[in-house]
């Protein structure tokens, strides 16, 4: 397998591994869930429907010949909760040390590199 697909491979993996990890607390109510979405004023539909966006981009980023598609809507997705991290949220939510904002900046970096890497792939005929 060449290097490049093993990275897509990875990223994919990466990308879609976070969605699936939050869709959990998003549908369950989890405490955190609540409070962030509360702070933003768009408890509970916001929740439910982010939710559910997630778990379509998560779909689309597994399935080898939509992983682009699925990498556009991660980014859909995931620069608005950056940016609400940074004006609104902050970057430590419930004491939780920045994690859930490091992995939006993840989410966003690998989603930008599975393009990147999807558009090579595609012009060089190499899937």
């Amino acid at each position: 397998m060449q290097p490049r697909k093993i990275v897509i491979l990875v990223l994919r993996m990466i990308v879609a591994g976070v969605f699936l990890q939050t869709l959990f607390f998003k549908f369950t109510g989890a405490a955190e869930s609540i409070f962030i979405f509360e702070t933003v004023g768009l408890e509970p539909a916001g929740r439910y429907a982010t939710g559910f966006a997630e778990l379509i981009a998560s779909v689309l980023l597994l399935w080898p010949s939509q992983y682009r598609r699925g990498a556009m809507l991660s980014i859909l997705i995931i620069v608005p909760a950056i940016i609400l991290h940074l004006t609104v949220l902050g970057i430590v939510v419930h004491d939780d040390r920045g994690l859930l904002f490091a992995l939006a900046c993840s989410v966003l970096a690998g989603s930008a590199i599975l393009l990147i890497l999807g558009r090579k792939t595609e012009e060089g005929g190499i899937s």
